[in-house]
């Protein structure tokens, strides 16, 4: 995933200087860099890459948190009790369950995955940053929900009596 970068005003060198004193010499090694002549200007403004993006836990949890911070950045509507809901209900959480005795399964298209989606409307309603492939957790979460917000306004909208 490529950085992100984001815009940060330095502070000007007597507020340094103080943060310098309450915390010691070994920070102010540290922090000498900040203080010179860019760092005089409370205005002064430098472009720099951003923290690092959360790390995930590679577990339903993990999945569930990461599409949904996949979702966020897209405008889908979910929560994770939602998805969570779903998820014990379609697939008891197994990323590789596939339905091959339905009437999708029956015409050649099993519902796959945690949210038990077919293929077209996984291809139909996939979000880009997540993997095309119907089976990874995070792409399979994000695709159901984005389907389930436009049929359903919100996976949180879905319930056990279809």
């Amino acid at each position: 995933m490529p950085a992100t970068t984001g815009t940060y005003r330095r502070r000007t060198s007597s507020s340094l200087t103080r943060r310098l004193v309450a915390v010691g010499t070994g920070a102010a090694a540290l922090m000498l860099p900040l203080i010179g002549a860019h760092a005089a200007s409370a205005a002064s403004t430098q472009t720099v890459a951003a923290a690092p993006s959360a790390a995930y836990t590679n577990d339903l949890d993990g999945w569930i948190k990461k599409s949904l911070a996949v979702m966020a950045e897209h405008g889908i509507p979910g929560s994770y009790d939602g998805i969570h809901r779903n998820v014990m209900r379609e697939s008891s959480g197994n990323p590789l369950a596939i339905n091959n005795w339905d009437s999708n399964a029956a015409a050649g298209t099993p519902s796959k995955g945690l949210l038990q989606i077919i293929d077209p409307t996984f291809r139909a309603y996939h979000v880009p940053g997540t993997a095309m492939d119907s089976y990874d957790p995070v792409a399979n979460i994000t695709a159901a929900c984005n389907y389930a917000a436009d049929k359903y306004g919100s996976i949180d909208n879905v319930n056990s009596a279809y």
